[in-house]
């Protein structure tokens, strides 16, 4: 079953809304991001809560390819939908889109929770294990199983960078230069965080 990200309990805002936010849900599901996060900056509770409805799911799928588990991947994206709403403010589009900046809160979010656990986890990829297979017979159903669970489980022994960047790029399909933006790093980083991963994951399949 899909995981569903509940609107964060956001703060109250002191600031005035602006003069020209929308009187209706549907004019604010027709704003761009930054439209809407200009009106969150000035208190719009509601424009926000459409920016969670837009990009939740997303932010939840890439916490969880980091954390392999799906209750700390949830608190992972509330938190990081938390930290935008109280740096709205500070959002400037001409630096980066909402997503990028998005997504860097959750990956820096969930990269500093892999490095405050006392080990990794044993079982990990659990979205990948639930993926459906396509196979025609049983055979062919418990072959693929098994090499879902070698890639979960060869995934879940990268490190939580790596594991980000397989996500992003392969994954979540983002172009090279939205993933690097993502991760804050260069272009020519992210391909050495891929090229590593890739080695890496050859290694412990064919070990």
């Amino acid at each position: 079953m899909p995981i569903l990200l509940a609107q964060p309990r956001l703060p109250r805002a002191a600031a005035a809304p602006p003069p020209d936010r929308p009187a209706g849900l549907m004019v604010r599901g027709e704003a761009s991001d930054a439209t809407l996060m200009r009106w969150a900056a000035a208190g719009d509770r509601a424009a926000f809560g459409v920016l969670v409805e837009r990009h939740g799911e997303r932010a939840l799928r890439i916490a969880l390819r980091v954390l392999h588990d799906p209750a700390e991947a949830e608190e992972v994206a509330q938190e990081a939908f938390l930290r935008a709403w109280q740096a709205a403010a500070g959002f400037d589009p001409a630096r980066a889109q909402f997503t990028t900046w998005l997504h860097r809160i959750v990956l820096n979010l969930a990269i500093d929770r892999t490095r405050r656990r006392a080990a990794a986890p044993e079982a990990g990829g659990a979205a990948l294990l639930a993926l459906a297979d396509p196979g025609p017979g049983p055979e062919a159903a418990a072959a693929a199983a098994e090499d879902r669970a070698a890639l979960a489980a060869a995934l879940a022994q990268l490190p939580a960078r790596q594991r980000a960047a397989i996500a992003l790029a392969y994954e979540e399909g983002l172009s090279g230069a939205e993933a690097a933006a993502a991760l804050d790093v260069s272009e020519r980083a992210l391909e050495g965080l891929l090229r590593r991963a890739r080695l890496m994951l050859r290694r412990i399949l064919t070990a």
